[in-house]
């Protein structure tokens, strides 16, 4: 007889979820997780006072996505979300409001105004595109690009692809673009188009590829390029990110067992059917196994495996990234906001006062700012760390004057990024009763939001395996 019903191998958020929104369906669960703490990259913790998140965080998707079905469905404690802000573009001159639909974007003069003209035409061109079901997925943002950009637009452009996918504008497809910067959202109210030669010029675009009733039926959603906020349902967790954990952590039921510092060695399987999972201090059997550790690390824990599928997880891209996170001894004007802003000359980065939000993550009268850049994997780390430090000093003169605190992650955001030729995995893998589910096996929305579909992808196969009602 099996030990356990289930078996999550690793203790991240997305192994977290699984495991408790499973003992909620009544099933035995152990986790097992190699590091002395769980959460992975859902957590927070003190450095001299100020409370850090494992890097720079926005949760997505809040009011209708992923988060929302399981936060409804199976937490016992909901953490308290504070909505997000604006997000904004920083340049020498200041602050300027990122735009999420033409509307804002034709004011944007952060861009040469013949740039927002040729960039307007092209997002109008991609969202048409893809409303008609045309796959931009494999398309990068470069190659859609109209010439004759300017520099400054071009950094700006490859800065927002970094954010988005931790890849380039070389590597990040139109489709990312569209569905990551807000342009496109299943979650709004439906709104038709005030501005009548915006929506004259959509209807032209269409009226050749629709009739009557199917253009009715696209029209609230193109009517969202026009009306977007790109912050909506977005919210950062009160008390930082360990909120978050702690609401799941707290949410499960007594049928789970997690064990730290207990790192899988083995998968064992018998005529292709998961049978026990290894550890130095000994060996679990359970009727499913969940793998939500790197899928591309699968192959060295189990034997048997095709191959082609060997070949298909070894094709996953990942990004390394680093959050400086700085302490500074008093609250600075130019972080005088809620949000998070992007940097895109000389080297982008992505930037979050999260103290702004809840002024316990920092001592009495400090700041907190965290500041996330893409490794340059093409020099030393610790060349290029100085590299970012010192694009913080260019971007925020003066700011190392209040420096109070500094503190460096070096982590993988997530477990794969989206990038066009990359690739994401099955949640059924070639073993009978061994699956998958992290940030490597859904490509949608970005972070622990990721992991919410994720989660959502595994219950689904297990119902449709009939391990689960």
């Amino acid at each position: 007889m099996a030990d356990y019903d289930v078996i999550v191998v690793g203790g991240g958020i997305s192994g977290l979820m699984s495991a408790m929104t499973l003992s909620k369906h009544g099933k035995k669960v152990l986790v097992l997780e190699k590091h002395s703490y769980v959460g992975g990259n859902c957590n927070s913790y003190d450095v001299n006072g100020f409370q850090v998140d494992t890097g720079v965080h926005a949760i997505t998707h809040l009011r209708v996505g992923p988060l929302r079905r399981l936060i409804d469905t199976y937490f016992d404690y909901t953490p308290m979300f504070l909505d997000h802000g604006a997000y904004h573009v920083r340049t020498p001159n200041g602050l300027s409001k990122i735009p999420s639909n033409l509307k804002e974007f034709a004011t944007f003069d952060v861009l040469p105004k013949m740039d927002r003209l040729l960039l307007s035409q092209s997002i109008t061109k991609a969202f048409t595109q893809s409303t008609l079901g045309s796959d931009l997925s494999n398309q990068s943002v470069y190659d859609y690009l109209p010439g004759g950009l300017s520099e400054d637009s071009l950094d700006f452009i490859n800065a927002m692809c970094y954010s988005l996918s931790g890849k380039s504008m070389y590597e990040t497809s139109v489709h990312r673009v569209l569905a990551g910067s807000g342009y496109m959202r299943d979650s709004v109210p439906e709104k038709f188009l005030e501005d009548e030669d915006i929506a004259k010029s959509y209807m032209a675009l269409l009226a050749n590829h629709l009739t009557v009733s199917q253009l009715k039926g696209h029209l609230s959603i193109l009517s969202r390029l026009g009306n977007n906020d790109i912050g909506y349902s977005q919210a950062y967790p009160r008390k930082g990110l360990k909120a978050f954990l702690n609401a799941v952590l707290f949410s499960m039921n007594d049928s789970v067992q997690i064990k730290t510092s207990s790192r899988v060695t083995g998968i064992n399987t018998t005529q292709g059917v998961v049978k026990e999972v290894v550890t130095p201090e000994g060996t679990y059997q359970a009727d499913v196994v969940v793998f939500t550790g790197f899928a591309k690390d699968l192959p060295a824990l189990t034997d048997n495996l095709p191959s082609s599928y060997i070949q298909d997880i070894g094709r996953i891209v990942q990004t390394h990234s680093m959050t400086i996170w700085l302490g500074l001894d008093t609250k600075l004007p130019e972080f005088d906001y809620t949000g998070s802003e992007v940097w895109f000359k000389r080297r982008a980065f992505w930037a979050m006062p999260i103290s702004n939000y809840d002024k316990s993550l920092a001592p009495p009268g400090k700041q907190l700012v965290g500041f996330t850049f893409i490794v340059d994997e093409s020099v030393p780390l610790v060349k290029d760390r100085k590299r970012m430090y010192n694009t913080i000093l260019t971007a925020l003169p003066g700011i190392e004057d209040h420096i109070d605190m500094t503190h460096y992650q070096y982590t993988i955001p997530e477990k794969a990024a989206v990038t066009i030729n990359g690739y994401f995995a099955d949640t059924r893998t070639p073993v009978t009763n061994l699956y998958l589910a992290g940030t490597d096996t859904d490509s949608r929305s970005m972070g622990i939001t990721r992991a919410g579909y994720s989660v959502l992808g595994l219950l689904k196969v297990l119902r449709e395996d009939h391990h689960i009602e």
